[in-house]
């Protein structure tokens, strides 16, 4: 974990609420008198920007990373992101980098990065590892409206991306994949287990999105049960893999 001042390049909006923002390293010294703190982080990661004025960070997947540049994609909801939606240039942003566990890249050759919503962004970078990695990476994107859709273009140019707008993506499963990486919300996680029980647990990734405090695992704001005991989504997350996975049962209805 890193904590850095970060100077914005880029605040574009994306569609109606969602918007992209690039924020730059600063400047360090490569001598050798001094360690590098450049480091690449894990695909899957997040980062925990303090927005002026506000008490708590607000955490965000990062979508990519190249020579020491962040892109984040976030969607507009509250305070906090209509602050950074301000963001201009030049403007410096405090970060708190190198949080959560990451993906772990498997070792095989179609795998299936599966993303609803704001859970697209972080399987941009991961499809770009994979390609790297020598594997075929197929991307399928769920979106409520036709307005919602964005990033799908970026996406085409690095792997197949299938589209999927107001339906269900575990209606649009292809059937040559042998590995299931997905980023969402908590219902298209469950049915996109329930829908792979097919493949060895092992190969199956998801991550989840969570109400955080602090980020790193100190105020154990976000504890959820998993099949190994208690785990922070912050700290031992995001990503868990399908055995470990305890899904709370269903609310009763009055």
């Amino acid at each position: 974990m890193q904590i850095l001042d970060f100077t914005v390049t880029e605040n574009t909006q994306l569609t109606r609420d969602i918007w992209r923002i690039s924020l730059a390293e600063p400047m360090i010294d490569h001598s050798e008198a001094m360690e590098p703190h450049r480091r690449c982080p894990q695909v899957g990661q997040f980062v925990n920007l303090k927005i002026d004025g506000l008490y708590l960070r607000r955490p965000i997947s990062i979508c990519d990373w190249e020579d020491g540049v962040y892109t984040l994609i976030y969607r507009v909801v509250g305070q906090g992101t209509e602050k950074l939606a301000q963001a201009k240039p030049g403007q410096i942003i405090n970060m708190l980098t190198g949080l959560g566990n990451g993906f772990t890249i498997m070792p095989t050759q179609r795998p299936l990065l599966i993303g609803g919503g704001v859970g697209v962004p972080p399987l941009y970078y991961l499809a770009k590892e994979l390609v790297k990695a020598g594997q075929r990476p197929i991307a399928l994107l769920g979106f409520a409206k036709q307005d919602d859709v964005f990033y799908t273009d970026e996406f085409a140019a690095v792997c197949e991306t299938k589209i999927v707008v107001g339906g269900y993506v575990t209606d649009e499963l292809p059937a040559d994949y042998d590995a299931i990486y997905a980023c969402g919300p908590e219902p298209m996680l469950r049915a996109i287990d329930r829908t792979a029980k097919a493949l060895a647990p092992g190969h199956v990734q998801l991550s989840f999105e969570a109400r955080m405090a602090c980020g790193f695992g100190a105020c154990m704001a976000c504890t959820c049960r998993t099949q190994r005991g208690y785990k922070r989504i912050c700290k031992d997350g995001p990503i868990l893999t399908r055995e470990e996975i305890q899904w709370p049962p269903p609310a009763s209805r009055a």
